[in-house]
């Protein structure tokens, strides 16, 4: 017989040994193939490793090197168990040492299994602990565990998760009400006593609104009131020059919104976080200015949205009506240092569509809560605003936003469409048309000294903000950054993300193990030629 035929079907038999105990595994049960393969390698295993035992003997004994031949095959089985304890080692270290790390790797298209930074930053400082049950009929798909884990891992602990199936856990479920049925697929977050539910039944669960529902139930809510009565845009409008979507979006961030008609209440209420005034048409009455500037100078926060100036043609002026339209609101702005122009800007490099007084721009000043990580925005016709030079020490003035170019950009005073830059009148670009102002209440400012610091925000546009732009680029995100900003929120808002495509494989019970033994099958090919290679070096 060769010699190198007796350590080949060593391997054979030692392969099919494993065949038989992989087809076990897979089926779970020993079926006759899976009997008859492993007892028939086992056996093969057994004899064929004993002749060459016994030959490996023999030819030392003929060689009168038994001894050196001991003496070798034990130091080269030493080093092969060191390199095991090594290998084995180095893989325990090594997983140990991932599983702490918190650097991820998600390779989805759409990051399924990777929360954003700001979700991060939110839950890791959870200091309240917060229960998510989510309820899902059957085998729960990987993303969703994946999500729940990630949850879990981030707040270190604060968050605790389960995923419950309520046909078979049915009493369990009917503790959560009878909210829960076997057609629904939901997430019920609760904390401190609250309760709020994500429904994922027809699309897959989406990480802003778990983290909003989170936030939601953690901390209390925050109220915004409109103000009406002055042909502003309104939230009930469901048009494209309607502020729907935006009321929507802040009650997907748990920001409730309300209108204040303040002609009638005479009062702007003690719940209100923020006072957002969006593109009036007609000017204020001098009472109602009186109780907006109160409400800031008592440490009130607003967000002005202020539209455009009309514009005509030489052949047909302007009326006296008309001249009085979508006033500046300088009376109330003035006493904080800014005051609104009665101009248009317009940006000849960067602009949407082919309207150069609808200029887009990424040129924001730097600021976290409010323009960090901002696309492109675009506004509709804004005005310039300057700063006056006579105004209270403890006011501090920042721009947000400007034009973006420098020499094709600037505020156009005339308003008879003669686009045309004249050095005497009109104002060389960047041009600002959004201003962020901070009133710090101090030592010198003791008319309200128990007051907080008054921070208002004044746009010179509407228009972003309405349903037909708002989810376009990145007006909504600045949106809602405004509003939370200005609320104080302890986390950042989100946008509603696009619809996630959940592209998975589901495998059964007997598929995955399939895919273990094939997994442990190919590394194993080369273990055995490998141990083929040896047992003919030693023959």
């Amino acid at each position: 017989m060769k010699a190198y035929l007796l350590p080949l079907s060593c391997g054979v038999a030692l392969f099919v040994l494993c065949l038989g105990l992989g087809i076990f595994f897979v089926e779970q049960q020993f079926s006759y193939l899976a009997c008859l393969l492993a007892v028939l390698g086992a056996i093969s295993f057994s004899v064929l490793l004993r002749l060459i035992t016994k030959r490996n003997l023999k030819v030392g004994r003929s060689s009168g090197l038994k001894r050196i031949l001991i003496v070798e095959r034990g130091r080269k089985l030493f080093f092969i168990i060191c390199a095991l304890i090594v290998s084995t080692a180095f893989i325990s270290l090594s997983h140990y040492l991932v599983n702490l790390s918190n650097v991820r790797w998600d390779v989805t298209e759409y990051k399924q299994h990777t929360l954003s930074n700001n979700t991060m930053e939110y839950v890791s400082a959870l200091t309240t602990e917060v229960k998510l049950t989510a309820f899902y009929v059957g085998m729960p798909p990987k993303y969703l565990q994946d999500i729940l884990t990630e949850y879990e891992r981030v707040s270190a602990g604060m968050i605790k998760t389960e995923v419950v199936d309520p046909v078979e856990q049915i009493a369990y479920a009917a503790t959560f009400g009878n909210a829960i049925n076997a057609d629904e697929r939901k997430v019920i977050v609760q904390s401190l006593g609250n309760r709020k539910e994500v429904d994922f039944s027809l699309k897959a669960l989406s990480e802003d609104k778990l983290t909003n529902a989170i936030a939601g139930v953690s901390r209390a809510p925050r109220t915004v009131y409109f103000l009406t009565g002055h042909g502003e845009y309104l939230t009930s409008n469901q048009e494209n020059t309607g502020l729907s979507k935006f009321k929507q979006l802040l009650s997907d961030n748990n920001i409730h919104s309300n209108t204040l008609m303040l002609g009638m209440t005479q009062s702007i209420p003690e719940d209100c976080d923020v006072l957002i005034i969006a593109g009036p048409k007609n000017q204020l009455s001098q009472t109602e200015e009186t109780l907006i500037t109160d409400y800031l100078s008592k440490g009130g926060d607003a967000l002005f949205l202020i539209e455009h100036t009309l514009i005509t043609s030489p052949d047909n002026p302007l009326s006296a009506e008309q001249l009085q339209k979508n006033p500046s609101l300088n009376g109330i702005l003035n006493q904080w240092g800014l005051d609104v122009q009665s101009d248009i800007v317009v940006d000849f490099t960067n602009h949407v569509g082919g309207d150069v007084g609808t200029p887009a721009t990424k040129n924001y000043q730097k600021h976290k809560a409010i323009t960090e990580g901002l696309d492109y925005t675009f506004f509709v016709r804004p005005r310039s605003i300057r700063l006056l030079p006579q105004r209270r020490s403890s006011i501090k003035h920042a721009v947000i936003v400007s034009t973006a170019s420098t020499e094709n950009s600037w505020a156009e005073t005339n308003r008879m469409l003669d686009i045309q830059y004249d050095p005497n009148t009109d104002t060389l670009g960047p041009v600002a048309f959004s201003y962020v102002v901070i009133d710090e209440k101090n030592a010198e400012h003791q008319q309200f000294p128990k007051s907080s610091d008054t921070r208002l925000i004044v746009f010179t546009d509407a228009d972003f903000l309405t349903n037909v732009y708002i989810n376009q680029y990145s007006n909504g995100q600045l949106a809602l950054n405004l509003v939370n900003w200005l609320a104080d929120l302890d986390y950042k808002t989100f946008v509603s993300a696009k619809e996630i495509k959940v592209e998975r494989l589901d495998l059964t019970s007997k598929q995955k193990r399939q895919v273990i033994v094939v997994l442990f099958l190919l590394p194993f090919l080369l273990v055995i030629a490998g141990f083929v290679v040896w047992l003919k070096n030693h023959r």
